[in-house]
């Protein structure tokens, strides 16, 4: 099984930490708001770790 990632874009506050450490799945936009650089599915626990870095919560991990 893949999951896939969703950001929630208010829930974002730009603290950079998720495209710190996956800068292959995401970016940020001209305001540090995080962005995802592709939809294709990743690894379930990369995604899981990825939106454990959000002091947030606003990366959401959708199993597919």
């Amino acid at each position: 099984m893949l999951a896939k990632l969703e950001i929630d874009v208010p829930m974002c506050q730009g603290h950079g930490r998720c495209y710190e450490i996956a800068p292959d799945v995401l970016d940020a936009d001209e305001d540090g708001i995080a962005v995802l650089k592709s939809d294709e599915p990743i690894d379930p626990e990369r995604a899981r770790a990825i939106a454990a870095t959000c002091p947030e919560f606003a990366i959401l991990v959708k199993e597919v």
